[in-house]
């Protein structure tokens, strides 16, 4: 019986009957690959076993957790690793992943989980000179050098080791599929068995994933649906920063995050990233405002810099660094709307210092107090923090966790926080608290317009 052919889109995974020059799924131009189909369609058993169920009431025990002694990594997996779990873990090539990975597999090795690592990038060779650069030489983790998954399935079956580490999920080739590896239907098929193999023998096993230009792990994102947890290791190769940052987690919160910092002897925990992101921040200066912010379940301070300039150009520039270009294009209409504040013939750039990125929609008002400060050439009074966010009537909207962003400002050494008139809570000893309604109100009173 002939297999039969199908066009699949190498971008997002969208099946098509016949070939055509643009996905009708994605978009995308010239991304559909012909690929055959695994084999004919296996008959269902006449008989099958019967759904167990159970309702709510029933009590389980907590899954167990096994400990790296890294900290900040055990913090995004949610307070450690959980047997039989399916873990994908993307970032930028170059970003550190395997020195991360490497490292949390020395880690668990120690402590005694059996743990295997397989490279399908790298010989044995190029993985043990990375231990022994990172001084991990001696710990007893299993390497491997393959692609074959049909082989690495079996090896871990005689194995039965607690973790393994599949470095990376692009590169794995599964020989009933026949497409090349790293095309959509590979990757989709080996993260299938490799996680069905992690539930049937309770060994947690790691993908390691490439990103695409838009910064999204690449293949199918039935791939991330699959998985119990996925993580994103992100940082700016300028920067020694470097961000483990949870976006699913079955087994803890989602977006929880955990810092790095780049060192020659790899990848070093920072336990107060707040201090560390504002540690190189200089006396006051006009268009710089100190941000705090919560990310995943801790509060994290870092500095927001803006700079507005005549520009030469007809259609002057925006350009941000480390937040959404959409969300400053809608502060600069709101302070143009509500408070008469023009930015029309000016160039606006915005950056995050210390390579961090903002996703958190308090950010708003502090971003609109660095753009005013940087165009009226005027600092903020020192010491101070800003948070809230902006609705487009101008009005300020509570943020959460405020107590706890207090608490951060105030163990820095900050003595005054700028906040929305709504927000919950807001004590912190030797903190003065200034709270305002809108966007006009703030304005009015740190620069004098509106």
């Amino acid at each position: 019986m002939a297999k039969h052919a199908s066009f699949v889109c190498q971008s997002c995974g969208t099946t098509h009957n016949k070939w055509s020059g643009r996905c009708d799924g994605c978009g995308e131009w010239n991304t559909l690959i012909e690929e055959q189909a695994s084999g004919p369609g296996r008959k269902a058993p006449r008989t099958g076993r019967s759904t167990v169920l159970t309702d709510l009431a029933s009590s389980e025990a907590p899954p167990p957790r096994t400990t790296s002694g890294l900290a900040e990594f055990d913090r995004v997996l949610g307070g450690g690793l959980v047997p039989g779990s399916a873990i994908l873990v993307g970032g930028d090539p170059g970003i550190g992943k395997s020195t991360l990975l490497l490292q949390a597999a020395a880690r668990f090795a120690v402590a005694g989980m059996g743990t295997v690592y397989v490279s399908g990038e790298e010989a044995t060779a190029q993985v043990r000179l990375r231990a022994d650069r990172l001084g991990l030489a001696e710990a007893p983790v299993m390497l491997a050098a393959d692609t074959d998954l049909r082989a690495i399935l079996q090896m871990l079956k005689d194995q039965r080791p607690a973790l393994a580490i599949i470095d990376s999920i692009q590169t794995m080739w599964l020989d009933t599929i026949d497409s090349a590896p790293g095309s959509v239907t590979q990757v989709r098929a080996a993260a299938h068995e490799l996680t069905t193999m992690a539930k049937r023998s309770g060994t947690a096993v790691i993908l390691v994933g490439h990103v695409t230009k838009d910064g999204q792990i690449a293949g199918p994102r039935v791939v991330e649906h699959m998985v119990d947890t996925v993580l994103y290791f992100e940082g700016e190769r300028g920067h020694q920063f470097r961000i483990l940052r949870a976006v699913k987690n079955r087994f803890g919160p989602a977006d929880e995050i955990g810092v790095f910092e780049m060192t020659g002897a790899g990848l070093a925990e920072v336990a107060n990233p707040s201090a560390l992101f504002l540690s190189e921040r200089e006396e006051p200066a006009a268009g710089s405002v100190v941000f705090a912010g919560i990310e995943g379940t801790r509060p994290v301070l870092c500095e927001i810099q803006a700079l507005v300039a005549p520009t030469p150009h007809a259609q002057p520039r925006r350009s941000t660094v480390g937040l959404d270009g959409g969300r400053l294009a809608m502060i600069l209409a709101v302070l143009e709307a509500r408070c008469g504040i023009p930015f029309t013939g000016l160039d606006v750039y915005l950056n995050v210092a210390g390579g961090l990125r903002i996703t958190e929609p308090a950010a708003d008002l502090a971003v609109a107090a660095a753009l005013l400060s940087a165009r009226e050439d005027s600092a903020l009074p020192p010491q101070s923090v800003i948070f809230g966010e902006i609705s487009l009537s101008g009005a300020l909207r509570p943020a959460v966790q405020t107590e706890n962003r207090l608490k951060e400002a105030r163990k820095l050494g900050f003595t005054t926080a700028i906040a929305p008139d709504r927000s919950k809570g807001g004590k912190a000893a030797g903190l003065t608290l200034r709270r305002y309604a809108d966007l006009v109100a703030v304005v009015g009173d740190l620069f004098g317009a509106g």
